[in-house]
């Protein structure tokens, strides 16, 4: 349904709600996350709603939340496009380290609130250092919930995704 306009490279990550690609923007030539609703999702909560909720996304303009580059339904599949951001995610960084410095979970904590994004949790969330804040669309964007985040106190052990 998207052919023509992306090009799949391969799955970053699903979830519950969607699947994640790292797609190629065929028009701009560039990487980009594009996120797919499962059907049933898509079917839930039906296509108006699901635009309806883009726009207002598409006009969030914050430092930490990435811009949409574009959204639709194509024959039945709802999606949004987002940019790729390339690094380490925050639940991959949590799982090596265990336990983020105090300063560094403050911060991130901090970032999380200020975005209030939907997405705003551990696997799409780019870990950039001082400054950088939580990202969807990074290399492992899943559905979660900020309360998910994994900043509160871990509820499985260090070192298992």
């Amino acid at each position: 349904a998207l052919a023509g306009r992306y090009t799949i490279e391969r799955e970053l990550g699903a979830g519950g709600m969607a699947t994640v690609y790292l797609a190629t923007d065929v028009k701009h030539e560039r990487l980009v996350a594009l996120k797919v609703l499962r059907a049933e999702v898509a079917q839930a909560l039906g296509p108006e709603r699901f635009l309806r909720e883009i726009k207002i996304a598409a006009r969030l303009d914050h430092p930490h939340i990435l811009a949409l580059f574009d959204s639709g339904d194509a024959d039945g599949l709802l999606y949004y496009v987002m940019p790729f951001v390339d690094g380490e995610s925050l639940r991959d960084r949590m799982t090596r380290e265990c336990q983020l410095p105090l300063g560094d979970a403050l911060r991130l904590t901090a970032q999380v609130g200020r975005a209030a994004h939907h997405d705003a949790a551990p696997d799409g969330a780019a870990d950039g250092g001082a400054g950088a804040g939580p990202r969807a669309g990074t290399n492992r964007s899943a559905p979660n919930t900020a309360a998910s985040s994994g900043l509160r106190t871990r509820s499985r052990p260090c070192g298992r995704a």
